[in-house]
């Protein structure tokens, strides 16, 4: 049985009274995602990896600014989306009906578990990993006064 994905902006997180406000301290959301039992033509099919990881960008509510892919000889693709708010990267091993996700978005516009639903979707796997959490801002970073380098 597929175990379903979590669309929750914060995973994990317990559920907190409607009144309060999610924090405004994160960097980002990174999501790791382990998708089993995958159609192993779709994982070995480089234009069609291209493709989903464009349609989970766009549904993550991210801006794709590159998209670089490599088939592996005999079988296997590797591919990194370089977006405005981070990445999303992808390896597969359709000898295995196995890939590997990473999706890390910074900002809170984006949902990050939403390009991990679309992949998982798109290459049909039917058992899933996904572990998601915050990445939070460094207090160095948060409390600090911060000009450009160079002013």
């Amino acid at each position: 049985m597929a175990e379903a994905l979590c669309l929750h902006p914060d995973p994990g997180r317990p559920e907190i009274a409607s009144q309060e406000t999610i924090s405004t301290d994160m960097v980002g959301k990174h999501c790791i995602l382990e998708l089993y039992d995958c159609d192993s033509s779709r994982l070995d099919d480089e234009a069609f990896l291209r493709d989903a990881i464009t349609a989970a960008a766009k549904r993550a509510g991210a801006t794709l600014l590159n998209l670089i892919t490599h088939r592996f000889e005999p079988q296997g693709v590797t591919g990194l989306a370089l977006l405005a708010e981070s990445h999303i990267s992808i390896h597969t091993w359709p000898e295995s009906g196995y890939a590997a996700v990473d999706v890390f978005t910074c900002g809170d516009h984006t949902m990050p578990e939403r390009a991990c639903a679309v992949l998982s979707e798109e290459l049909g796997s039917t058992r899933q990993n996904l572990r998601s959490f915050r990445r939070r801002t460094p207090s160095t970073v948060a409390e600090a006064q911060r000009e450009p380098i160079g002013v």
